[in-house]
């Protein structure tokens, strides 16, 4: 392998194993799968050191030409944990079963290699031994890279969060292409097994591309590994991320109701559950106080239901045609808005609607119960009902009827 290409992926392993490390030991909430996790990236990270020049030196000054097994046995014990880990998230009653079956498998892959390597020491390993040893680890790579395909295929078409569901089809492209790296070595293996002399035995890399074999032994599983660490690591990154802009988008949106609140307040007070304050509120905090204000407002459309004008509905629905903003969701919120609106002058006033009622807006009873679809749509409606010039207009016009006809 090229030397830069280890440096960096063994630098982007490190970085994804200490990250699964301190992930959520100070709040004592380990997610689930995260030692596993953490034995990924720490085992793939061992896999690309002792390639490196550096891990190479090292090792080999220990044990000569040791450097392979190492990495080979370091890939195999991630393969191993990455399974691990699949199990644990999807069907963690019988995890513990399956993961113990599979260090089974890992230990004597393990022992085989290394007895076919202090064999082959002795041998200057013959093709016949290097075969060998090539099966086994390819056998037990490419049987575990692609259950760990179906399992992550899977998981990521039940998946509901987008985070995870794009993170698993990444990790299943990573499979895919390890695979790609499995096939190269059953065709060295039957290179060497059958003594073809179709792949030189020593060779040197100058790029993942050259010569050509370097695509399939060093591009394919340095991308394989690549995209299995982002993507087994994207659902976590992406999580933190968007709770922290789901707070926010929560805070704001409890500060831009505050004026429609007011509003509804004023002419209903009894729709407050408990005083606060109509202004900033903390963030951990907000998710209560949007709900909270959510129903209260909602309590206060209901408290105006005999107020609201179908006179005002049908000329703001008729102005809204003339602009082609009638059939959108913000023209039914900007008519919801322009009923508000006359609503809470009529209750001022004494004065309720002389003719039809106002129906409720369409889509109500679908928003029902969903905290975020009915504090969007109270957010069109309380922008239309503070800004919007046909709501404006419409509820000027109708007061002005009402005070020209005298209620009886």
């Amino acid at each position: 392998m090229t030397p830069r290409l280890i440096f960096t992926t063994a630098d982007i392993l490190m970085l994804a194993a200490i990250f699964w490390f301190v992930r959520g030991r100070r709040s004592n909430r380990r997610p689930v799968g995260a030692n596993a996790m953490v034995a990924i990236f720490a085992s793939l990270w061992v896999a690309f050191a002792a390639y490196a020049p550096a891990g190479r030196f090292v090792i080999e000054s220990i044990v000569p030409h040791a450097s392979r097994l190492v990495s080979n046995c370091a890939s195999l014990a991630a393969a191993t944990a990455v399974l691990a880990f699949m199990f644990q998230l999807s069907d963690p009653d019988t995890a513990r079963r399956r993961i113990r079956l599979r260090l089974i498998y890992l230990t004597s892959a393990v022992c085989v290699m290394s007895g076919l390597f202090i064999a082959g020491q002795t041998d200057r390993f013959s093709p016949q031994l290097y075969a060998l040893y090539v099966f086994v680890y390819i056998t037990y790579l490419g049987i575990t890279v692609g259950e760990f395909l179906v399992q992550t295929w899977k998981q990521s078409c039940r998946s509901r969060r987008p985070s995870q569901r794009i993170g698993l089809r990444m990790a299943s492209a990573g499979c895919a292409s390890a695979l790609v790296y499995c096939g190269y070595k059953i065709f060295t293996l039957l290179s060497f097994g059958f003594d073809l002399g179709l792949i030189t035995h020593n060779y040197q890399c100058s790029s993942i591309v050259t010569p050509v074999r370097c695509t399939f032994s060093v591009a394919a599983p340095a991308i394989g590994v690549l995209l299995v660490v982002f993507g087994l690591t994207l659902p976590a990154l992406a999580w933190p991320i968007s709770q922290l802009a789901r707070k926010r988008w929560e805070a704001r949106s409890f500060k831009a109701l505050a004026p429609l609140w007011s509003e509804l307040v004023e002419v209903s007070p009894d729709i407050v559950l408990t005083p606060t304050s109509s202004g900033e509120v903390a963030e951990e905090d907000a998710d209560f106080f949007l709900h909270r204000r959510v129903i209260e407002i909602n309590d206060g459309i209901l408290t105006l239901r005999a107020y609201r004008s179908g006179r005002v509905q049908q000329a703001t629905r008729h102005a809204l045609a003339q602009l082609g903003e009638a059939d959108t969701l913000r023209g039914y919120a900007t008519v919801e808005a322009a009923v508000l609106k006359d609503a809470v002058r009529a209750k001022h006033r004494g004065l309720k609607p002389n003719g039809d009622i106002a129906r409720p807006a369409p889509g109500t009873d679908e928003r029902d119960g969903n905290l975020k679809a009915e504090t969007e749509w109270l957010l069109l409606v309380a922008q239309a009902y503070a800004n919007s010039d046909v709501v404006r207009a419409t509820t000027h016009e109708t007061a002005h009827a009402k005070e020209a006809v005298p209620t009886p």
